[in-house]
C-alpha cells in the first residue's frame, strides 16, 4: 500500500492545524515483530514516534513497508492527540462505546434468560 501525495497534504495541514511540528516528534525506526516474514526482520520497517511537548507515544508496524508506516504513525499521534490534549472523540472511542454497549446489552439479556 502506497499512500497517495494528497493525503500525505491532508495529514500535514492536519498536523499544523493541531499544533504538531516536525520538530517536536522523535522518530525510530525499529525491527518490526509478528507477521510479514524475511522482508519484516531483516528491515527496520516499523516507525516509533513520540511527540516531545506532551510524551505522547506511538508504535506503527501494520505494513512491511516503512513509508506506509510513517504515515500510519504520524496519524495515531493526531488521533491520540486529539483524545488526550483536546479531549475530541474519534471514530475508535465511537466505536469502542458502541461494543461496549453491546455487551452490556447482551449480559442483560443473558442474566433475564437464565433467573
Amino acid at each position: 500500500m502506497f499512500v497517495k501525495e494528497e493525503k500525505k497534504k491532508e495529514l500535514k495541514e492536519r498536523m499544523l492545524s493541531l499544533d504538531i511540528l516536525e520538530k517536536d516528534i522523535e522518530e525510530k525506526f525499529i525491527l518490526a515483530s509478528g507477521k510479514g516474514g524475511q522482508k519484516v526482520q531483516k528491515t527496520s520497517s516499523a516507525v516509533y514516534l513520540k511527540h516531545l511537548p506532551t510524551n505522547i507515544e506511538v508504535k506503527c508496524q501494520k505494513d512491511r513497508q516503512r513509508e506506509t508506516n510513517r504515515y500510519l504513525a504520524r496519524k495515531m499521534l493526531c488521533d491520540i492527540f486529539e483524545e488526550k490534549v483536546l479531549h475530541k472523540k474519534t471514530k475508535r472511542q465511537h466505536i469502542l462505546e458502541k461494543q461496549k454497549k453491546q455487551k452490556n446489552r447482551r449480559k442483560r439479556k443473558s442474566q433475564k434468560k437464565y433467573t
